[in-house]
């Protein structure tokens, strides 16, 4: 009898264990609440298991497997195709649940394939990997490294207004169009500022070892921090102050009647369906939590640099597939993590990081390690000191940012306990009633009680 008490009570769970579980679950699996059409998050399984077989069936009967390349190519791209199916099936949701689960576990299943391609990478010599390039386009036996046919920082004395206006390209817009997007995951004034002026830092620090880094004072310090740069974050932050007040309502698009209004929850759809009052710092922070929001700035400023230095080494162009598919990527999988970073570093009940961070982190330390195996003639002439001075500059500018943020959060910030509360929230309040207290968005320290918590005016409810 005594064992079986032993045995029942093991498997018992605290509330500390449901509460952990339910906030991992949050940023991990993410459940929909407003499901519209049954059919799309309903189980196809084996419907899905039937189409894939008879497509494998087709495709290897039918085609002509005469050429030895096509068969490489239709192979791989098959074997990546039924990953990803797979990926549907047994892969986490994420952190979001819009437009659909699906495609979050399908970016999930991109990242991990990536990630199992660099560890390959890793393994192969110099001559396998420019194989493996020529194999993919052949055309880049013929690239040229950017480095070699421009010329940067030249006469930078002599400023016109034709000189200044060719700068206006579409490298410039994607500066700010691309820190539009950053602010609206990072969702900080102080800590987008931070990352735009310590990367301006970096290009200084690293220009030792890549000459595009060079660029003229009024280039870097009005073209890109201030206008670019600048806008950017502007337009993202707009954007982030306009979804914080907005009201979520969703409506079923059955209950819709007019074509127009169908049409328009459609393309909703696509648009949050919430918005998480972000909150990095706040007079109360631990050191721990200010040594995360630093690893975060380097993590980023890493991955901003494997961008020039996988171009530099590996020996293709800005404007290549190879470029511009790799940043897109990124910036998909960015979003989930930085989610769910958050949650880890904000969130005293996240004992661990989410999947997608965790294979983010590993993504951009094996772009950095290729990097360094493959360019070690490139690497042989850093000056150390400058990559100390670079860490130090970096750590300093940081915490300045960081006090700052705190300073102005006790002297402007909010006088009253503001927070916004997510659906896990909503989710306790209707599963957990023995729970005397609740805890509400990191974002908001403060305890709320079930019997105040539709009196406080202060709190808003995404539902």
């Amino acid at each position: 009898r005594h064992m079986m008490k032993e045995g029942i009570g093991s498997h018992t769970l605290s509330k500390d264990d449901v509460n952990y579980r339910m906030h991992f679950r949050m940023i991990n699996e993410q459940q929909v609440e407003d499901i519209t059409i049954d059919f799309f998050y309903k189980p196809h399984t084996i419907t899905l298991l039937t189409c894939t077989v008879l497509s494998l069936m087709y495709f290897a009967f039918t085609r002509d497997d005469g050429n030895p390349d096509s068969n490489l190519w239709v192979g791989l791209i098959l074997v990546i195709s039924f990953f990803l199916v797979i990926s549907v099936l047994a892969f986490p949701n994420g952190p979001f649940t819009r437009p659909h689960p699906a495609i979050w576990r399908i970016v999930f299943g991109l990242s991990v394939l990536y990630f199992l391609f660099l560890v390959l990478v890793i393994f192969l010599n110099w001559q396998q990997v420019k194989q493996l390039m020529y194999w993919l386009d052949p055309n880049l036996r013929y690239a040229k490294r950017e480095a070699d046919i421009m010329d940067y920082a030249v006469n930078c004395h002599v400023i016109t207004w034709e000189r200044i206006l060719s700068h206006f390209d579409i490298f410039a817009f994607s500066h700010f169009w691309g820190w539009g997007m950053k602010a609206l995951l990072i969702r900080s004034y102080g800590l987008c500022w931070t990352i735009s002026i310590t990367w301006e830092l970096t290009e200084l620090f690293f220009m030792h070892l890549l000459p595009n880094f060079a660029e003229c004072w009024w280039d870097q310090v009005i073209l890109d921090i201030l206008l670019c740069n600048g806008g950017g974050i502007w337009l993202g932050m707009t954007v982030c102050r306009f979804l914080e007040m907005r009201t979520y309502h969703w409506a079923s698009i059955k209950d819709i009647h007019t074509t127009t209004g169908k049409i328009k929850r459609a393309v909703l759809q696509f648009t949050p369906a919430s918005w998480t009052y972000v909150r990095w710092l706040d007079p109360k922070s631990s050191l721990q939590r200010v040594t995360g929001v630093y690893l975060f700035m380097i993590i980023w400023q890493l991955t901003e640099l494997n961008t020039f230095f996988l171009k530099h080494i590996f020996i293709f162009p800005a404007s290549h597939a190879l470029s511009w598919c790799r940043i897109l990527f990124i910036g998909i999988i960015t979003a989930p993590t930085v989610r769910q970073y958050y949650a880890y570093l904000t969130d005293t009940q996240c004992k661990r990081v989410g999947t997608q961070c965790w294979v983010f982190g590993a993504i951009a330390f094996l772009e950095a390690l290729a990097c360094i195996k493959f360019g070690q003639d490139l690497f042989s002439k850093t000056q150390i000191l400058y990559v100390i001075l670079w860490l130090l500059c970096l750590a300093f500018i940081t915490f300045l940012c960081l006090y700052g943020m705190v300073w102005f959060a006790e002297n402007y910030g909010p006088r009253g306990k503001v927070c916004i509360a997510p659906k896990y929230v909503i989710y306790l309040i209707k599963q957990c009633f023995s729970l005397e207290i609740i805890y509400c968005d990191p974002a908001c320290q403060y305890r709320i009680t079930l019997n105040t918590l539709y009196k406080i005016p202060c709190l808003s409810i995404v539902s």
